[in-house]
């Protein structure tokens, strides 16, 4: 919250570039984000809840507990010829 308040503070391509920790001119930078790759994004991220809202039934698998490993095989001993 601390970032997102001192970026939206600012005018123009100001940003945060995580990597360096600085605040700066996004664009001087050489820090760009493709309008395409966002739309897309947005665009499948849309009709994915569109399509959720408009089904009236969703299947899921339930998560499951492992059953713990077996046991070992203790007290077997040594066996002859072996190592």
């Amino acid at each position: 919250s601390v970032v997102l308040a001192n970026v939206a503070a600012k005018k123009g391509n100001y940003g945060y570039n995580a990597a360096t920790g600085e605040y700066s001119d996004m664009i001087k930078m050489g820090i760009l984000d493709p309008t395409k790759v966002t739309r897309t994004a947005l665009q499948n991220a849309a009709s994915v809840a569109g399509l959720l809202i408009t089904t009236e039934c969703m299947v899921a698998e339930m998560p499951q507990e492992a059953a713990p490993a077996a046991p070992d095989m203790g007290g077997m001993g040594g066996m002859g010829g072996m190592m």
